[in-house]
């Protein structure tokens, strides 16, 4: 409930307290953050004490995130720059893991390393949504496919997408920090990423075999058609972003055919098959 009623402020990042007791948000603008400070005030009455915070900008993110350590989500580890795995720290390793990612089977069992520098895009891989994609991801196999990441923030499922073997990647986003950290991103792992501005109903790209959303329950439904367009017949549509609750909701807008479903905690995602997506199972 609170990520929804925050979602119509477009907050830039959240950083969960140690303790677990409260949430530090950040947004580009104090507008937004008074706007969203009224907001919660109003739909939680005194359940919630929420305090207005300014915060240099100077590298904000990499200060809130400088404690960060790799995390795993099945064979892909994540790691910030400070944590590479020790067998990987030789420059060359993401080049390398790229070309043999493009023709190893997917029942490899070698780890696949991605290198996310935090920053303002969302997707340092320790977010349960984040590694719920990720989850999802590996079980297609993604070989000569063309992919598409919806409000992609980091690149780190775009990232992971190349990476797994994807001929055609697209990261997709109208963020213009999650832009910057999405091609420093696909830069530092030395994959054949795509980054591009553009919102999300608006956009005229050509459909994809796969798609992957991991963005809020309010706007996977608000935005359900413009994503669906995306998806071209045949194909997978991986969302996450909500909680279990929401599933039924999301699948509705949808109007798709959900095949898997993950859960961790509080969070959920889905795989939905559309007809003739046998290829890519």
């Amino acid at each position: 409930m609170l990520y929804a009623e925050l979602d119509a402020f477009e907050p830039v990042a959240i950083q969960e307290h140690e303790s677990g007791d409260g949430w530090r948000v950040f947004f580009r603008t104090a507008s937004q953050r008074n706007g969203a400070r009224r907001a919660l005030a109003s739909e939680f009455e005194n359940a919630l004490d929420v305090h207005a915070v300014d915060v240099d900008d100077e590298d904000w993110a990499r200060r809130s995130q400088e404690g960060l350590k790799a995390t795993r989500a099945g064979r892909i580890v994540v790691a910030p720059p400070w944590d590479i795995p020790p067998e990987d720290r030789d420059s060359r390793f993401a080049i390398r893991d790229s070309a043999l990612a493009n023709r190893e089977p997917r029942t490899a069992n070698r780890d696949v390393v991605i290198i996310i520098d935090p920053s303002t895009g969302f997707g340092t891989g320790h977010h349960p949504t984040t590694r719920l994609c990720l989850e999802l991801l590996q079980e297609l196999d993604l070989r000569g496919t063309r992919v598409i990441d919806v409000g992609t923030g980091s690149g780190v499922l775009a990232i992971a997408a190349s990476k797994l073997g994807a001929r055609d990647v697209i990261a997709l986003d109208n963020d213009p920090d999650a832009l910057r950290n999405a091609r420093d991103n696909v830069q530092r792992n030395a994959v054949g990423v795509e980054v591009v501005e553009a919102n999300l109903s608006t956009t005229t790209l050509a459909p994809a075999d796969v798609v992957l959303a991991n963005l809020t329950s309010a706007v996977l439904q608000r935005f359900a058609v413009s994503l669906r367009k995306l998806v071209a017949p045949g194909s997978v549509l991986i969302v996450s972003g909500f909680s279990p609750g929401d599933l039924n909701d999301v699948t509705r807008a949808l109007k798709a055919s959900q095949s898997k479903t993950a859960v961790d905690g509080d969070w959920a995602a889905a795989t939905y098959l559309c007809p003739d997506s046998s290829k890519l199972s």
